[in-house]
């Protein structure tokens, strides 16, 4: 099995970018499909963006399409979340996620191993 850990996350004001880290190991990160996403105080955890093996699928959900940008690097054991244009909404847990099955799958029950999360806040 895969262990994931998050790093990157922080307080930045509103307009702001970070860009979110997701290192792990036990297994090549290769093997997985990878997905973000995020819980604010109070709600349910929700879908913030996939990408599959290969990086050729990748699917983002709408409130941060054409904001935020998930990508790989596998000979690095590493997946990313660049979000730029940051707003106050934005402000969550963000939390990594590996799935065995190599389909798309917003499904936060659908993915199999999870990292702890790391904290985004985006101050007006």
């Amino acid at each position: 099995q895969v262990q994931l850990v998050e790093s990157g996350g922080g307080l930045v004001q509103a307009g702001g970018s970070l860009r979110l880290s997701c290192a792990a190991s036990g297994r090549t990160v290769s093997s997985y499909y990878m997905g973000w996403f995020r819980q604010a105080p109070g709600t349910e955890r929700e879908f913030v963006a996939a990408i599959s093996r290969s990086a050729t699928g990748i699917y983002y959900a709408d409130s941060v399409k054409g904001r935020f940008t998930i990508s790989r690097d596998n000979a690095k054991n590493t997946v990313y979340l660049q979000m730029n244009s940051l707003k106050p909404q934005d402000t969550a847990v963000y939390y990594c996620a590996a799935r065995e099955r190599v389909v798309f799958s917003n499904s936060e029950s659908s993915y199999d191993y999870w990292g702890q999360g790391t904290q985004v806040t985006v101050s007006s």
